[in-house]
């Protein structure tokens, strides 16, 4: 029952962030700083993870291809798939619900505690559309940093395959425009898009929503981290299974 109504709870704040919208002259500039705290700011860990993957995945791949009758350019082949299917638009996203969402958890969270919330709403503001609703925005973004991941994914996988002397450039290459499905970059994006809402809203409902001090805030963060996860990791597969099954 407690998950039920935890369930309920969060689709009523959900609705109440998309009414009595804030003036735009103040939303603009909301938006801006979240775009620049949760996308801007988060680059530097996707690009890094993202090269390493797919070094990672270029290598392993490499080394389980011990048939000389399989040609080398399923490296390029399978750092490709895996990189635009599953780990740029899953696994960075599990890691952004750890660090976007407990950014989002733990300032949404401190205002609840220092009652500025309860201030903004004396003011006649509505605080869930002021809090909430700019990172709902500034998430719409996230499918370009993705794309950079994508892309950086796949350039560390070249690195690691051409430097380590498992194949040459152009065998990658080969390996890369082999057997392409374009749906396959629009189904990693409408992933993308539906995480990021994911990573936007249920840490923000942890935030708003929690009760207690200081100290609640961190036990606030760590649940809406796990919790996102799960989601995170749920409609992975329900998605994989609607639109690729």
């Amino acid at each position: 029952m407690n998950y039920l109504a935890s369930i309920g709870s969060y689709a009523v704040m959900v609705q109440e962030v998309f009414k009595k919208p804030t003036k735009w002259r103040i939303m603009k500039s909301l938006i801006l700083k979240e775009i620049d705290e949760l996308i801007y700011g988060s680059l530097g860990i996707i690009i890094f993870i993202s090269f390493f993957i797919g070094a990672v995945v270029a290598i392993q791949t490499a080394l389980n291809l011990t048939s000389p009758i399989i040609p080398r350019n399923l490296i390029g082949f399978a750092t490709r798939q895996s990189v635009i299917l599953e780990f740029a638009p899953t696994f960075v996203s599990v890691i952004m619900a750890g660090k976007v969402g407990s950014y989002i958890t733990s300032s949404i969270g401190t205002m609840r505690v220092t009652e500025q919330i309860d201030a903004l709403e004396v003011m006649g503001v509505n605080s869930l559309n002021y809090l909430v609703f700019p990172k709902i925005i500034a998430m719409l973004f996230y499918p370009f940093a993705i794309a950079i991941s994508m892309y950086v994914g796949i350039f560390g996988g070249w690195f690691a395959g051409v430097f380590g002397g498992f194949l040459t450039s152009a065998n990658f290459v080969e390996g890369l425009q082999m057997d392409f499905v374009p749906f396959h970059i629009a189904y990693a994006f409408i992933k993308t898009l539906i995480f990021a809402f994911v990573i936007a809203t249920i840490p923000s409902y942890h935030g708003f929503y929690m009760k207690g001090g200081a100290l609640e805030v961190g036990k606030a963060s760590t649940t809406s981290f796990v919790w996102t996860s799960v989601v995170i990791i749920i409609l992975n597969y329900l998605l994989t299974q609607l639109l690729l099954g």
